[in-house]
C-alpha cells in the first residue's frame, strides 16, 4: 500500500515513492534510468541513457510554447546510502522504507534519497503533464553524482540545444540559488607493508567509533561534528605512543560526500597491554565526549575482542597511517572575505576502505575559489610525499569548477517575479558554499543561464535525513508558474 497516497501534491509525491522503490544508490543506477527511459517512452516522449546511465528525455512545448527556447531541467538519480547501527538492509536490491512523521517525510532507520529523489520528481511530474503551457523541454538525469560527478563529467552537452537551465538539486525554499562552488575528490593509499602477526603480539582488539552524526560534506561541515575516520587516528596515535601495536584492519564511512558516521580498527597487541590500552581509550572517550558535545555527537569508542588476523600492517605502515590520516586536512579551512558567514573551502575524509596492499582513503574538496581548491590538493601531496613509503595521492573523478553568478540572468529575474507572485515574499538570491553539477555544465555550454529551486531538506546523506511535504506543496505550483512563464 503506497505510504505517500494522503499528501499532496500527488503529482509529484507519488513520483518519488516509486523512485524509493527502486535501488539507486552511486554506482547502481542501472534499474533507476531503464525505468524512466520506459516512463517517458510509454508516454510518447524521447528518451535514452548513456554508458553511465544518465538519462536525456525530450519533450515538445505545449499550450502556445511550442517556438519558445528549449528548457534544460536538471537533477540526478543517485542518492547517498546511510543507515543506522542495527539496521538490516541491502542497498542493491531492497527499496527505502518510507515514513510519515507530521509535516515531513523520512526513512525508517536509513537515508530518505530526497537528496535529488525530490528533484526528479518535479521533473517526472512536469514531463508527465499534459495541461501545463511550458517551453520544449531536455531532462537531464545524472548519475554518480555523489561520488565525484562522475556522470556529469563524462556527459555529452553537445546532445543538447537549451540555453537555459533549471536544477532542482537545492535544500531550502527560501532561495533560488544562483551560484555555487566546485569540489575535487582524491585518493590516498597507503601500503600496508603486510607481515605475519609477530608472536608477541597475539592479543587481537576490535576498535569501533559510533555515536556520531555525520552529515552532508558541504552542508554541515561548518557545524563542526566530529569525524569519525580521524577520531581512529587521534585512537591510533594515541596508543602507538605508549605500547606496540600493528593495524589488522581498517574501515570506515560510507561515501565520500558524506561525514563519516562510524569507522572500525582492529588492533594487535601484547596480552599485558591489553588493559593500559583499554584504558587509554575509555578516557580518550571522556576527552572526546567534552570537545565534541555542542555539535550534538554522542561519540562511543567500544572495544571488544575479536578473531586473531592472518596478517597485519608492519609496524611502519601502523604509524604513517595514523600520523597522516591525522594530518590531512579535515572541515571548514577558510571562510569567504565576500560573504560573511559562508564557507569558502573545506575538505571531508569521507571514507576508510581496506586494499589488497593496503588501505584508501577517499576524501572530498569543497572550494569557491578553484585556486584555493588546488592548493588544498597540494597540501595532502605534500604530506604523502612527506610521508614516504610508497602513499601515493591521486584525483577521483572529475575537477568539478564553481558555478559564478550571473546577476543580469534573464531566467533568474523571471524566476524571482513568480516566486513573489507564487509564495508571496522576496527570495533570497544566493550564492552557496556547496558544489553542484551546474559549473561543469556552464563550462560546457557557453552562455548557459542556471538557477536551483529547492525544497526543505534536512540532514542529508545520514539516516536522519528528512523533506517538508508542506515545502514540496508549496514549491510545485512556483516550478509550474516559472516553467508557464519561460518564452
Amino acid at each position: 500500500m503506497p505510504v505517500l497516497e494522503k499528501l499532496e501534491p500527488q503529482e509529484v509525491l507519488r513520483f518519488f515513492e516509486i523512485l524509493s522503490d527502486i535501488p539507486r544508490g552511486s554506482e547502481n543506477e542501472q534499474q533507476v534510468a531503464d525505468w524512466v527511459v520506459a516512463f517517458a517512452r510509454e508516454r510518447g516522449l524521447t528518451a535514452f541513457q548513456d554508458a553511465a546511465h544518465c538519462v536525456v528525455v525530450r519533450k515538445p512545448g505545449q499550450g502556445g510554447l511550442e517556438d519558445a527556447p528549449t528548457l534544460i531541467l536538471h537533477g540526478h538519480l543517485d542518492m547517498v546510502c546511510a543507515k543506522d547501527e542495527g539496521v538490516e538492509i541491502d542497498f542493491l536490491t531492497e527499496p527505502i522504507r518510507l515514513v510519515v512523521d507530521g509535516d515531513f517525510i523520512r526513512a525508517d532507520g536509513t537515508s530518505l534519497g530526497a537528496d535529488n529523489g525530490i528533484g526528479v520528481s518535479y521533473i517526472l511530474a512536469l514531463l508527465d503533464t499534459t495541461d501545463l503551457p511550458h517551453p520544449p523541454l531536455e531532462a537531464v538525469l545524472t548519475a554518480m553524482e555523489e561520488k565525484g560527478k562522475v556522470g556529469a563529467g563524462q556527459f555529452d552537452t553537445s546532445v543538447l540545444t537549451g540555453t537555459r537551465m533549471i536544477d532542482f538539486n537545492w535544500i531550502t525554499d527560501t532561495e533560488i540559488l544562483a551560484g555555487c562552488s566546485g569540489d575535487v575528490t582524491f585518493l590516498v593509499d597507503i601500503p600496508g607493508e603486510f607481515q605475519a602477526v609477530p608472536s608477541e603480539l597475539s592479543a587481537t582488539r576490535s576498535v569501533q567509533v559510533r555515536g556520531l552524526l555525520g552529515g552532508h560534506c558541504e552542508f554541515d561541515i561548518h557545524l563542526e561534528r566530529a569525524n569519525a575516520i580521524q577520531l581512529v587516528a587521534r585512537v591510533l596515535n594515541t596508543v602507538l605512543a605508549r605500547y606496540p601495536a600493528r593495524i589488522s584492519g581498517l574501515v570506515g564511512g560510507t561515501q565520500n560526500s558524506a561525514i563519516p558516521a562510524d569507522a572500525e580498527v582492529v588492533l594487535s597487541l601484547r596480552p599485558q597491554d591489553v588493559t593500559g590500552v583499554e584504558t587509554l581509550i575509555t578516557d580518550l572517550a571522556d576527552v572526546l565526549h567534552a570537545e565534541y558535545e555542542r555539535a550534538g555527537d554522542a561519540i562511543r569508542i567500544e572495544v571488544a575482542e575479536t578473531g586473531a588476523p592472518a596478517k597485519a600492517f608492519g609496524a611502519a605502515a601502523t604509524a604513517r597511517f595514523a600520523r597522516l590520516t591525522a594530518l590531512i586536512p579535515n572541515g571548514v579551512l577558510s571562510w569567504s572575505l565576500l560573504t560573511p558567514g559562508v564557507v569558502e573551502s573545506s575538505n571531508n575524509l569521507g571514507t576508510l576502505r581496506p586494499t589488497e596492499d593496503g588501505v584508501r582513503l577517499a576524501s572530498t574538496i569543497t572550494a569557491q575559489v578553484t585556486s584555493r581548491k588546488h592548493e588544498i590538493l597540494q597540501r595532502a601531496e605534500v604530506l604523502a610525499a612527506l610521508a614516504g613509503g610508497g602513499v601515493t595521492v591521486q584525483q577521483f573523478g572529475l575537477d568539478a569548477p564553481e558555478f559564478p553568478y550571473q546577476r543580469d540572468s534573464g531566467l533568474l529575474r523571471t524566476a524571482a517575479e513568480a516566486y513573489r507572485d507564487v509564495i508571496g515574499s522576496e527570495p533570497d538570491i544566493h550564492v552557496s558554499q556547496c558544489s553542484l553539477e551546474l559549473g561543469m555544465f556552464s563550462r560546457k555550454i557557453p552562455g548557459l543561464e542556471i538557477i536551483s529551486i529547492g525544497t526543505e531538506l534536512h540532514a542529508l546523506h545520514s539516516p536522519l535525513e528528512k523533506v517538508n511535504h508542506t515545502s514540496v506543496a508549496r514549491v510545485w505550483p512556483l516550478v509550474r508558474e516559472v516553467v508557464g512563464r519561460l518564452r
